[in-house]
């Protein structure tokens, strides 16, 4: 009979969410834990998401886990690459018998006498359950798993041809030899663009304003190079601090030099498209570089496929679907047999569940990130959350270490609970992502908040983070450790 209370519950089973767990086996090996993963399969956006292309849109050197090399020739990696990855990890670790399938976390309940939660399970055709535990790392993600985002266009019901989202990819989509246009400038719109125009008869790319794109080769010449003669482990290693370098320093560049790193960028688009396309229409856009992420395209794949004719890019506004495509304010039409709707994700905090404590509903945006990691006032309450500059997977390494050394510190001192407690009530209150993307002004407001001093602020710096997670005490003025009251 399987046990219904465990030391921790993870919930999810996607990147963040196996690494979580391997870093249990390795730092934590005396706590039971389970997974609960909503869905039927483990991978979490690798396994979701289908569409022609699908690729990691950062390296693998940072977005791979700290514990296991990437050993792969490609550097930005496919879809099926990654999921493969995140299988032989949980294979490794022996982490997919803890794994508890098509269960959802609904809500979860913390009791301070005990100290303990109560996690309300939904099961598609069966009763909703229980389980207890000590302590939740929750590693859900941060958009909704069931549906993406689209807006209500105008005159879309008199459209004869099809629409799908590429979170909902059918899997027996022919579309060979058609008219596609695909809606959105964003890093899936640049992934599926050169991919489906490959056997569509064109692909046009519509966007309502331009995004940066850069051209990187697919393969990392010094990481293969680092491979043939050292350790995989330390070849990986060494890999993964230069390229966690170059993002820094391309980051600080950016914000301390916006107008040359924007000339620099543009510079290179345009040496990329060779005059065939008008840059400063379709790739110079009106913000400042990181004000939203870099879009990244592999050995150039975009801008072949815009220079051989294959694509096309427009930049305007949908003034009404027809039956036969896409008008524009402009008056231009956009004919289309198939219109891809790549306009985004729908951000949905903690999977959806709701948190209480001590009986009372707990309001994320009213709660403050704790070292980017828990929420004020939510007792042994950990969230998996990545870098909006850098791959996601580094922050949530460092997370998952600390979840260890503080499961750890917490059994040496004889603690049952942690909790993070704003001593300043004072505190200037800041969104908890400084990404001005579209997707994160829909739903920002549902998000936890971030203060402005540490260890409430959010710093988007890995090296600092290693320092304070990794090597930093686990004594803070405004973490309070205790014991359940019974």
């Amino acid at each position: 009979m399987a046990s219904n209370h465990f030391d921790v519950v993870i919930i999810g089973a996607g990147l963040s969410g196996i690494g979580a767990a391997s870093h249990l086996e390795r730092d934590a090996p005396n706590k039971t834990y389970a997974i609960l993963e909503s869905r039927s399969a483990m991978g979490g956006t690798w396994d979701l998401f289908r569409y022609p292309g699908v690729r990691s849109d950062s390296d693998m050197h940072t977005l791979g886990y700290s514990f296991k090399p990437w050993k792969h020739e490609r550097a930005i990696a496919d879809g099926p690459a990654i999921l493969d990855y995140i299988r032989e990890t949980a294979k490794e670790y022996d982490v997919a018998k803890h794994i508890r399938y098509n269960q959802r976390a609904s809500k979860i309940s913390w009791d301070s006498a005990s100290a303990t939660w109560t996690i309300s399970i939904k099961q598609e055709g069966k009763r909703a359950s229980k389980i207890t535990c000590n302590f939740i790392y929750s590693c859900t993600g941060y958009y909704n798993y069931e549906k993406g985002y689209t807006p209500d266009f105008e005159g879309v019901e008199q459209f004869k041809g099809q629409i799908v989202h590429p979170q909902q990819w059918p899997e027996d989509l022919d579309y060979s030899g058609k008219n596609v246009v695909v809606i959105g400038s964003g890093a899936t719109a640049i992934t599926v663009v050169p991919s489906m125009a490959k056997t569509a008869k064109h692909v046009t790319m519509l966007q309502r304003s331009p995004t940066y794109v850069v051209s990187r080769p697919s393969k990392d010449k010094f990481a293969l190079k680092l491979a043939r003669y050292l350790p995989a482990n330390l070849a990986y290693l060494i890999t993964r601090w230069k390229n966690v370098s170059m993002q820094a320093l391309i980051y600080q560049y950016s914000r301390r030099r916006p107008e040359k790193m924007k000339a620099a960028l543009l510079s290179l688009t345009r040496k990329e498209l060779g005059g065939k396309v008008d840059v400063d229409t379709h790739f110079n856009p009106s913000y400042n570089p990181w004000d939203q992420r870099l879009c990244l395209v592999p050995d150039g794949d975009l801008f072949r496929s815009l220079r051989k004719g294959t694509s096309s890019v427009v930049t305007g506004h949908i003034k009404t679907f027809t039956k036969t495509g896409i008008k524009l304010e402009s008056g231009d039409l956009l004919k289309a047999d198939l219109v891809v709707s790549a306009t985004g994700l729908e951000l949905l905090p903690m999977g959806g569940m709701a948190i209480e404590v001590d009986g009372k509903l707990m309001s994320l945006p009213d709660t403050l990130g704790f070292r980017g990691m828990m929420l004020s006032d939510i007792p042994n309450f950990v969230l998996a959350a990545g870098y909006t500059n850098a791959s996601w997977t580094l922050k949530c390494d460092l997370t998952s270490e600390y979840v260890c050394r503080m499961l750890n510190h917490m059994d040496k001192k004889g603690f049952q609970y942690c909790v993070a407690r704003n001593l300043d009530p004072n505190m200037e209150r800041v969104a908890f992502l400084d990404l001005a993307s579209g997707y994160v002004d829909r739903s920002i407001d549902s998000f936890p908040k971030q203060g402005t001093r540490s260890p409430w602020k959010l710093y988007q710096n890995y090296l600092l983070d290693i320092i304070s997670l990794r090597f930093g005490s686990m004594q803070d003025k405004e973490m309070e450790y205790g014991r359940a009251k019974t």
